[in-house]
């Protein structure tokens, strides 16, 4: 199998998942995250080292650089030909939950049970507010449907890095991004 990329509509499909945060916050275990959940455990830069918001371009470089080693994993887990789309649900899918290698749908969709393999994507439902998501990557994976339509939330957080998400504001990330 060839190895495969994530592509744009792919990567703006999870930015529109998780939202932008263009100054440094404490996500919900208390780590200091920038941007698409990027840390310091990602590698530079150190979330809490910036002071200044970045720029959305900035946002998404850092986005496709961190999603270098969740693309590879994919990759790696994965034995069979697929479709786009199949693959940037399935990078979607290992990004939020860090489980492409243990996942009963990466076993269905090497033996080609795609069927199988779009309703496994439910087996991942805890906490109950990621039901969502899951369909959402369930529904691009079965039918090709990207879900964000390339928009994304741009939400700012204090300087003690509590996000305001009543602040939020959502962009045309296509446009941004020329």
């Amino acid at each position: 199998m060839a190895n495969m990329k994530l592509s744009n509509e792919g990567a703006m499909e999870i930015i529109s998942h998780e939202a932008i945060v263009v100054t440094p916050y404490k996500d919900s275990v208390g780590v200091w995250t920038i941007g698409v959940g990027h840390t310091a455990a990602a590698g530079k830069p150190d979330p809490k080292a910036v002071t200044e918001p970045m720029a959305i371009k900035d946002v998404f470089a850092l986005f496709q650089k961190d999603m270098e080693k969740f693309v590879a994993d994919v990759n790696k887990a994965v034995k069979v030909e697929l479709k786009q789309h199949q693959f940037d649900a399935l990078v979607s899918f290992h990004f939020n939950t860090g489980g492409i290698k243990k996942a009963a749908l990466t076993g269905s969709v090497n033996a080609k049970k795609f069927e199988q393999a779009a309703a496994e994507f439910l087996n991942w439902k805890k906490p109950p507010e990621i039901i969502g998501r899951r369909t959402k990557e369930q529904t691009l994976f079965a039918k090709g449907t990207y879900s964000g339509g390339g928009k994304a939330r741009v939400i700012p957080a204090d300087k003690t890095g509590k996000v305001l998400m009543s602040k939020g504001t959502t962009i045309d990330l296509a446009k941004e991004l020329g």
